[in-house]
């Protein structure tokens, strides 16, 4: 029978403790199924993987099966090992260690568009602090078929497994430089013939009637401030995308993909 005085003698439901998360995310570590497969597809060397004892998912057994075939280690854990390893909480039964990921340069995403016969097509994300961001602007990036990112190594996220997870395996196929500073690559892009357009609210132009047929950078902006007044400085044009709602700004991934699109859908005319 029902006790109606239970909460006043200290019964009360104890809330869920939360699984803990490791204080600092490093750059070898990658989460989730999507990611893990495309990490081996691409030949990306794996050097552990830990996988969820006891699973007997067939897709997951797959998996293991074939990150032992690249020469990894696959260790068994108990999920709760995987619950406090896990920076994105959401493992999916599997987590591996790599190598950091390879960083490129601005010279080596050229050199990609020049490989394929195209004007190059750039994104330069200036200090964005959400991976979930970075994350999406890779996967969108590399759907749309650009040649690199460039972020830079300081107030900026990483390559990390929260943003390999967020691009579902996009970010061990796109060329992403990381520079000292970020001006300083817009200006060597320049000297190479690159188009800089920067995104704002208030922006010059319309999105629509910026040319982005030719050798172009699209800058994406900090999610809290936009883009810094010395990024703004060097970009040759500031574009606005069209604002139709009550809501004045977009999601940094969202604008990005937005803008990568309207230069796929210029280039194929």
């Amino acid at each position: 029978m029902y006790d109606k005085d239970r909460k006043d003698r200290g019964y009360r439901r104890q809330p869920r403790p939360e699984a803990p998360v490791p204080a600092e995310e490093t750059e070898g570590q990658l989460e989730g199924r999507n990611a893990i497969a495309e990490a081996l597809k691409s030949g990306r060397t794996i050097d552990k993987l830990f996988i969820a004892s006891g699973d007997t998912d067939k897709n997951l057994q797959r998996l293991a099966a074939q990150a032992k075939d690249a020469g990894a280690v696959i260790v068994p854990v108990d999920r709760r090992k995987l619950d406090a390893m896990s920076f994105t909480r959401s493992h999916q039964g599997v987590i591996a260690l790599a190598a950091a990921h390879d960083y490129y340069t601005t010279d080596d995403i050229l050199e990609e568009a020049a490989s394929r016969g195209e004007a190059p097509l750039i994104v330069i994300c200036d200090e964005l602090s959400d991976p979930h961001n970075l994350g999406a602007i890779l996967r969108s990036a590399e759907c749309a078929g650009a040649h690199g990112v460039i972020i830079p190594k300081r107030r900026s996220v990483g390559l990390t497994a929260t943003v390999a997870k967020a691009s579902a395996g996009a970010m061990e196929y796109m060329k992403v430089a990381r520079v000292t500073n970020i001006s300083a690559a817009m200006q060597e892009l320049k000297e190479k013939g690159v188009w800089i357009f920067g995104t704002a609210a208030e922006g010059a132009i319309p999105m629509y009637q910026a040319d982005l047929k030719g050798p172009s950078a699209v800058v994406i902006g900090n999610e809290g401030v936009g883009m810094s007044q010395l990024v703004r400085k060097n970009c040759d044009v500031i574009v606005s995308v069209p604002m139709k709602g009550r809501i004045s700004s977009l999601n940094a991934s969202a604008a990005a993909s937005i803008l990568l699109y309207e230069a796929v859908r210029q280039r194929l005319g």
